[in-house]
């Protein structure tokens, strides 16, 4: 069966969405019900956020649902078993996102297996080693036909990002900046040269943009570079204020691509 990823690009070449969600945030059975959601709204695709305690890439938003999410219980085991229903709710491509510590927790083929099993599509590990990579991960996706999205940055060498590229499965993930979840800086003319001088590289891989990614305009400046965007902070800071999901979240997911719900 063909990866839901490379389905997703085949398909669709700009203006992608994904969005990030804390898993078990704010409450520990709201992952799946909120996927259920976004499934009918225009987003492309989804992270699940694998909650931990020393998140060293994200901000303070998701910080917060993090430590909030694992005070509700929420854990890999948790997690892949709430995820047994997932393809019930929906067909959109799904990478979960957290840190090597936590895989190696719970067991690295176990969690492959697991991510094949209620039909996780791909992995971004912030943290986790080329060399490591090479060694551990990359014959365990290829077994599972899981992709492993890797992460680069504007201060990342064009030589590095070269050999990245030809590592990394599903997309590359670019960081707006080496700061933390929740900045983006296209404002500033450097930073805007710095993306677009990564965006122009002959790569293999589509290239989305994360980090800071508030909404509208953001996503616009970053689909103008890249082939879509990833937004994380707003979004999670949205669920933990809503009263009503069935209204805010799509409504959240307009006003990003623009449209009004009434014009789908």
């Amino acid at each position: 069966m063909q990866n839901r990823i490379d389905t997703l690009f085949e398909r669709k070449k700009e203006n992608i969405l994904s969005i990030f969600l804390t898993a078990g945030y704010p409450n520990l059975n709201d992952t799946l019900s909120t996927i259920k959601i976004l499934d009918k709204t225009d987003v492309d695709l989804l992270e699940i956020g694998i909650p931990f305690s020393d998140p060293i890439a994200d901000g303070p938003i998701i910080q917060q649902s993090s430590m909030t999410a694992l005070n509700n219980g929420m854990s890999l085991k948790v997690l892949f078993e709430q995820l047994q229903s997932l393809r019930a709710v929906s067909q959109l491509p799904i990478l979960l996102m957290g840190y090597i510590n936590s895989v190696m927790q719970y067991g690295v083929e176990e969690f492959y297996h697991s991510c094949h099993a209620t039909g996780i599509d791909g992995i971004i590990l912030p943290d986790l080693p080329l060399d490591e990579f090479d060694k551990i991960h990359k014959p365990l996706s290829e077994n599972y036909n899981i992709k492993v999205v890797l992460i680069i940055s504007p201060e990342t060498p064009i030589k590095r990002i070269e050999l990245i590229d030809n590592k990394s499965s599903g997309f590359l993930y670019l960081v707006s900046s080496n700061s933390t979840t929740g900045n983006f800086k296209t404002t500033n003319q450097n930073s805007f040269e710095s993306l677009k001088t990564i965006t122009s590289l002959p790569l293999k891989n589509k290239i989305l943009i994360g980090f800071g990614i508030k909404g509208h305009k953001e996503f616009k400046e970053a689909c103008e570079l890249a082939n879509g965007a990833i937004i994380g902070s707003s979004f999670v800071k949205m669920l933990g204020s809503s009263i009503d999901f069935q209204k805010d979240i799509p409504e959240f997911i307009s006003n990003v691509v623009n449209i009004k719900p009434m014009e789908r």
